[in-house]
């Protein structure tokens, strides 16, 4: 029963009817994103109670979070590509040693993070702040976190696993289960509940790293008891070199761009926090705030590269086609969604997160005029997931430095020059512009060689 189920999700992606395959496989996982959303909006939410001065840290601390982040996801990128194109081609036990790899691949991405918290986090916190208050909050916020990075590790790999065979729903309740447990832990270590001192931002840090164990242990007892697809025997967490250039070949772009983005707030802080540091809590606010829309639209895209892989696999290239136009629809409606609400709502988004005045003079003007951007961001999300599925990764990483490098933070030093905190956020739908014209050239390109591979 369980092996004719694995081998109806699997043959789904090239049979079932494109809109309908699209949204079976990634409405789970924009669910689950929006759960993600939430918990790191609670934290935010709680954190803010605490002072504006904790705010502040999580937005110093994000940075490198990020990067924690982004060796995960980017790693899974490649891992969910090339198993896909496995179960496609009718190979499970290439797909099963590219399994093992991704696992043997985030005890050494925990690795590289733990030392990282444990040697350079001060030096980090403190080349973007002098003041005392935010780099304690930030410095013990950030090293548990990266210390106790393992589990994130182990739950990306294991959602990878899930999705790439189909098992989407899995895969959601994975993340959901984590995220959850997050919520509900975060008070309790923050504010001291139940007896436990309260522990501010360190709080939030344990209560996350507790829910992705969970969320961890959840996901590989689906993947051991659910997903016979896809077997993963201890002897196949191993290194294998093959493997693991063809990983990063696909996903180190990914990675990249995400230390870019890394990059980029960073700077940015830094350019803010010479106007106030309450600039940098508006900032941090508005990433808590705009994942409610970015994410669901990157669970779109992990419901959409298998697909993708799975039909380049099978040379399916008119199904391709027509998977990449009903993304790009869904991917636009959520992002109009978002441009309405912070167009008209602002006020109300920042309210939730305890602001003082000053938080609300500079926040209101700031979520308006960087919602425009949103208007062009879905269509390019797409394109660069579409160009990671067809192998032609370096593009999404040539538009993501066109974006953030060559556009954003200069247009943000320069509009820094006015002396007009306002005209600062200007820079994101400039960058953005910049980003939808380069995306639309490379997915062009991508398709006219995926024309050319399978005929």
């Amino acid at each position: 029963m369980a092996q004719a189920q694995n081998r109806l999700n699997s043959s789904k992606m090239g049979e079932m009817p494109e809109g309908r395959l699209l949204l079976s496989m990634a409405i789970p996982m924009m669910l689950s994103m929006l759960v993600q959303a939430l918990y790191n909006v609670v934290d935010s939410i709680y954190v803010a109670r605490v002072s504006e001065d904790c705010l502040s840290a999580l937005s110093l601390a994000f940075p490198a979070q990020n990067i924690m982040i982004g060796l995960g996801t980017g790693t899974g990128v490649g891992v969910s590509t090339l198993i896909s194109r496995g179960l496609g081609a009718g190979d499970p036990k290439r797909a099963g040693r590219v399994a093992g790899t991704a696992i043997f691949l985030s005890f050494c991405c925990w690795l590289f993070m733990a030392a990282f918290g444990i040697f350079f986090v001060d030096r980090f916190i403190r080349s973007q702040t002098d003041i005392e208050s935010i780099r304690a909050y930030a410095d013990s916020y950030l090293r548990i976190v990266t210390v106790g990075s393992l589990f994130v590790y182990l739950e990306i790999s294991a959602e990878r696993f899930l999705q790439s065979t189909g098992q989407t729903k899995l895969s959601m309740w994975t993340q959901m289960i984590g995220a959850v447990t997050n919520i509900i832990l975060d008070p309790i270590f923050i504010f001291g509940w139940f007896g436990l001192p309260a522990m501010g931002t360190a709080g939030a840090a344990i209560a996350t790293v507790i829910g992705q164990a969970v969320g961890a242990l959840v996901g590989f007892t689906f993947q051991l008891r659910r997903n016979r697809e896809l077997p993963i025997l201890l002897s196949e967490i191993r290194p294998r070199g093959r493997i693991i250039g063809e990983i990063y070949r696909i996903g180190f772009p990914s990675i990249l761009m995400m230390c870019i983005g890394s990059l980029t707030n960073y700077l940015m802080n830094i350019i803010l926090i010479g106007f106030t540091s309450t600039a940098i809590a508006v900032y941090g606010v508005y990433f808590k705030v705009q994942s409610f829309f970015f994410m669901p639209i990157f669970g779109l895209n992990n419901g959409l590269i298998p697909i993708i892989g799975y039909n380049y696999g099978a040379r399916k290239k008119d199904r391709i086609y027509r998977t990449i136009r009903y993304a790009v629809l869904y991917a636009s409606v959520v992002m109009l969604l978002g441009f309405t609400v912070f167009q008209l709502f602002p006020k109300t988004l920042l309210g939730i997160f305890s602001p003082s005045d000053a938080m609300l003079a500079i926040g209101v003007p700031a979520l308006r005029r960087i919602s425009p951007s949103f208007l062009f961001a879905g269509f390019c999300i797409v394109a660069g997931s579409t160009c990671q599925a067809l192998d032609k990764s370096m593009y999404s990483f040539l538009v993501s430095i066109l974006r953030q490098v060559v556009v954003l933070i200069p247009a943000a030093w320069l509009l820094a020059q006015t002396g007009e905190l306002n005209n600062v956020w200007w820079c994101f739908p400039i960058a953005e512009v910049m980003s939808l014209l380069a995306s639309a050239f490379f997915l062009r390109r991508s398709l006219q060689k995926m024309e050319k591979a399978i005929g």
